[in-house]
């Protein structure tokens, strides 16, 4: 278990290094989140989590008009994912970390299939349907009035977590949401950092799956990508 450090000593440079592995955090930030966790490194990651998503909310108004449009082919060509993700800088653009992100996050979009960016994309059409066939559910099963809307708003949120990118649980760290991975990236780069569209292309499919404004915009995309 581990213990409050002594008065004056901080921890270790090698419970930093295992901090720093784990989160991507800077040294004096992993260091301040360990002296605030007691020196217990699980710990020490929440509370950067927290301290990512504070950050990410103070500069969630910036602008952010530099970024970079990544690519992901999958093993075998079949499946492709083009993302733009923006940030506030062209400095930071051209930063390791940030084409990390951008091509983590594409890799997650090529496999998980995500249909939107954020749940307020989601429009209302489709959340309408999207009630009427739980709440359809929901009385067919016999559940009674009074929980039916409580089954409803469960499932809603399933639902988000099931087609929003935000809201999926991250492919390479399941114990965060996509959202979360960006906001420890705001934290870290000191920028805000949004993904604005995404579209993903898999071989055989009429439609293809591409979200976030792609349409609405009258973007003229290329058919094929390349790595």
């Amino acid at each position: 278990m581990a213990t409050a450090p002594e008065a004056g000593k901080g921890p270790s440079a090698q419970l930093v290094k295992e901090l720093r592995d784990k989160t991507g955090a800077g040294f004096s930030d992993c260091r301040a989140a360990l002296v605030e966790a007691g020196l217990d490194v699980e710990q020490a990651v929440n509370v950067l989590r927290k301290k990512g998503q504070v950050a990410a909310a103070k500069k969630a108004q910036r602008a952010t008009s530099e970024g970079l449009v990544s690519s992901y082919i999958h093993a075998g060509g079949k499946i492709g994912v083009l993302v733009e993700i923006n940030c506030e800088s062209d400095f930071v653009a051209r930063t390791t970390d940030f084409q990390r992100l951008s091509h983590d996050v594409a890799m997650h979009i090529a496999a998980l299939d995500p249909r939107f960016v954020r749940r307020e994309e989601v429009t209302p059409e489709i959340l309408e349907i999207k009630k009427q066939a739980y709440r359809e559910e929901a009385k067919a099963s016999g559940k009674p009035d009074a929980v039916i809307e409580k089954i409803v708003s469960g499932k809603l949120e399933k639902f988000y977590e099931e087609t929003c990118l935000y809201e999926q649980h991250f492919i390479k760290d399941e114990g965060i949401t996509v959202k979360e991975l960006v906001d420890q990236a705001i934290a870290k780069l000191g920028e805000n950092i949004a993904v604005r569209r995404f579209a993903r292309f898999k071989v055989g499919e009429s439609d293809g799956s591409a979200a976030s404004g792609l349409a609405a915009e009258g973007s003229d995309l290329p058919g094929e990508s390349h790595p």
